[in-house]
């Protein structure tokens, strides 16, 4: 996508320098560079279609010094450095556009933003915040420095200011920042839980619950905060209220929800909660813990047979995995050997899987995390459903 975007900043580059040498010399002397002008673009483009970045630069180099009032030559120069992770060469290339006197404001604004991009992706951050502040102070691209700003603020963990920035960026734009600033909001719950301030975190689960209402996470750390004060009921009835929220995260829900269940002595009623989680639910996680209800009160033997029959509508390799270790201890000599080397396949196989995925770019991780490492976007980490998987 990158890509793309670079071809399409450097099409008109070939024209509109031919047509700024066409004005300044004579027909003949203009058409010559005309052509080689676009010999060289059209070369430089070939080897970046080819990911040939090194090529590319020298080319492109070669063409801003043609004519040195190609503003789009040297924006498309500063992006291809900073892909290569050249920050040092980016940055003096936009500060160069910045500096030039002759530069129209709208060019001089895109500039900006790619100067700030090269200082964040340089690690100034102060620098950069300074910069997409004064950005959108003066309203030029303002929703763009906006959303700079807030991820500068959520790397720095400045929630308050990440809050700010995004309803700014909501009235601007008219399109809802309400899920991301409930997430906001849930990570002051979290800091204010912490710290031992409940009344306070509970204050920002509410803002939370304001903004997105169905907030997966502002139910569960509700139901986390009850089960700390030794309020199991209420806290089973967060736990639910999340899982109805979005049965995706029901993974990460079943765990401290069953164990609210065990100490207010509520099995039956997590029984029945999970029998309508796995009619409208097709990961493994609801099954395991049923599975383990009915051998804790009902024995072996019907555990076993309501795994093996949900296994049959539903293969998973975490469920085999538990059928085996249910069944090992009636095995014996040749038997329990082979069921022994199944399960360890079984566990390397797992072991090398990504448990979760980004809906959104797509990144794998074996841990959850609320908000993306790759792409920064929140609650779009899930479990992947799948044979291998949940």
């Amino acid at each position: 996508m990158n890509l793309f975007y670079l071809l399409c900043a450097l099409l008109p580059v070939a024209f509109l320098s031919g047509w700024s040498l066409a004005r300044r010399a004579s027909a003949k002397h203009s058409g010559a560079r005309v052509n080689a002008l676009s010999s060289d673009y059209f070369r430089g483009l070939n080897y970046l279609l080819n990911e040939e970045q090194d090529k590319a630069i020298e080319v492109f180099l070669k063409l801003a010094e043609y004519n040195r009032d190609t503003v789009e030559t040297h924006l498309a120069l500063g992006n291809l450095f900073r892909r290569r992770g050249e920050v040092d060469r980016a940055i003096r290339v936009h500060q160069h556009l910045v500096s030039r006197s002759n530069l129209s404001d709208d060019m001089k604004t895109v500039a900006l933003l790619e100067l700030g991009e090269d200082y964040m992706r340089a690690g100034l951050l102060d620098r950069a915040e300074t910069l997409f502040a004064d950005l959108a102070a003066m309203n030029a691209h303002a929703p763009s420095a906006l959303r700079h700003l807030i991820a500068i603020y959520q790397h720095e963990r400045d929630w308050h200011q990440a809050i700010e920035h995004a309803r700014r960026l909501e009235k601007m734009t008219g399109v809802s920042e309400g899920h991301t600033i409930a997430q906001f909001h849930c990570e002051l719950a979290e800091q204010s839980r912490q710290h031992g301030a409940s009344s306070e975190a509970r204050a920002y689960l509410e803002k939370a619950l304001e903004y997105e209402q169905g907030c997966v996470r502002a139910h569960m750390i509700d139901g986390a905060m009850h089960a700390d004060d030794g309020d199991d009921d209420t806290a089973i009835v967060c736990y639910e209220r999340a899982a109805w929220s979005n049965l995706a995260f029901v993974a990460e829900i079943l765990p401290p929800y069953l164990r609210c269940c065990a100490r207010a002595g509520k099995m039956d009623h997590a029984e029945r909660f999970l029998c309508e989680v796995i009619e409208r639910y097709h990961g493994i996680s609801p099954v395991l813990a049923l599975t383990g209800i009915y051998q804790e009160r009902d024995g072996e033997r019907t555990a076993i047979d309501f795994l093996t029959a949900q296994l049959r509508q539903r293969p998973s390799v975490r469920g085999l995995m538990a059928l085996i270790d249910a069944t090992m201890d009636k095995m014996s000599g040749e038997a329990h050997a082979n069921f022994l080397i199944l399960r360890d396949l079984t566990r390397k196989l797992l072991a090398g899987q990504a448990m979760y995925r980004c809906s959104q770019c797509g990144f794998g991780a074996k841990a959850h995390h609320w908000q993306c490492p790759s792409c920064k976007r929140w609650a779009t980490v899930l479990p992947i459903l799948g044979v291998a998987n949940e």
